[in-house]
């Protein structure tokens, strides 16, 4: 196993031999270097790779990793997960070797961030990502241990407050940009529903059926680098069946009516996320309501549904949550004044048979 010059290119090639994943012995060769250092380096990373080493650097088992969660992990999350772990976490960790990465070492790269002002629940995320890096390692090829349980986490689940709109702002917010069908039709639909944005611009017209008053949730929307992409939901129980008010039914009948030539399989809303939230910004200018994000609006209604006395079941099967725990975990703050509501009742319940 030496470096050698190939003759046909100028540049250095490798020859090697491996035992693979099924333990058989195999011979390769690996071409295109610039310097015969650098295959060397190659070679050694490869073979640290093939037997699971933690003497490999972490740039290195960050790469095992992706070949194989790129297969099990939607690609707008596997996107997401690199954006973060090549941005916040490869600049400090890359170079060092994992079985040398310590606690010590984790609890400084922490103290970095928390210094940048990154919000809580950033930096929460940001951590989660380095620590299931961690925990597939352990799990699968068995690391002692993961570092960053040991140095804690940092930052917070969810944030201190919610934004939100009241039914008050969000009219003053609707008749503000209703000089523009589409943008209207689409924040009343996502008011109205509490669906999510990849969910609203996955919609067809076979999705709608106005004489039941129904929006079927079968897929999401994502646009990735320059191109369309329809995914399943979420999760398994994103799938569901929204029931609508007779107003936006008939708000959504004319508008499909307005649209030419209107294909079962056409997306209702052919824009993106930038142009929405464009338009968000536009309307909270004109409007002067608090300015909060496009996601929001999801927990605008949910808060909606909140006051109007639904159960988190309820609410939970409406926003295609896998679970009613997740559902009670993001509105549990706004639920305190529905109890004080059932404690005066229960009040006057007992008052009157007295």
């Amino acid at each position: 196993m030496r470096a050698e010059k190939d003759k046909k290119t100028g540049k250095w090639l490798i020859q090697y031999r491996y035992t693979d994943w099924q333990g058989k012995r195999r011979k390769s060769t690996k071409r295109g270097f610039a310097t015969k250092l650098e295959a060397e380096e190659w070679l050694r990373n490869f073979l640290i790779t093939q037997n699971a080493d933690f003497d490999m650097k972490f740039e290195e088992f960050w790469k095992m990793y992706c070949a194989d969660m790129e297969t099990r992990l939607r690609e707008h999350t596997m996107r997401t997960k690199k954006y973060i772990v090549e941005l916040k976490i490869l600049p400090y960790f890359g170079k060092k070797r994992v079985n040398d990465i310590t606690a010590a070492d984790i609890r400084q790269w922490q103290n970095e961030l928390i210094k940048k002002g990154y919000s809580p629940t950033y930096l929460k995320t940001i951590n989660n990502q380095l620590s299931a890096i961690f925990n597939y390692a352990v799990r699968y090829y068995d690391l002692k241990s993961n570092p960053c349980v040991k140095a804690g986490s940092m930052g917070k689940s969810k944030a201190e407050e919610m934004d939100f709109w009241t039914g008050e702002e969000f009219r003053k917010f609707i008749d503000s940009i209703m000089n523009k069908r589409l943008s209207y039709m689409a924040f009343m639909t996502l008011y109205w529903t509490g669906m999510r944005l990849g969910e609203l611009l996955a919609l067809t017209p076979k999705d709608v059926d106005l004489e039941k008053r129904t929006i079927s949730i079968t897929k999401s929307y994502q646009r990735l680098g320059r191109k369309d992409v329809i995914t399943p939901p979420k999760t398994p129980k994103s799938k569901r069946v929204i029931t609508i008010p007779e107003f936006l039914a008939a708000d959504i009948k004319d508008y499909m009516d307005s649209l030419y030539d209107l294909q079962e399989d056409d997306r209702l809303f052919p824009i993106t996320k930038y142009y929405l939230e464009h338009e968000m910004q536009r309307g909270i200018k004109e409007s002067g309501v608090k300015r909060i994000r496009l996601h929001d609006l999801r927990h605008s209604h949910a808060s909606l549904l909140i006051e109007l006395g639904f159960s988190p079941l309820e609410i939970a099967n409406r926003l295609g949550h896998e679970k009613v725990e997740t559902t009670l975990n993001t509105y549990a703050h706004l639920y305190p004044n529905k109890q004080a509501k059932l404690a005066d009742r229960l009040d006057s319940e007992y008052r009157e048979d007295l």
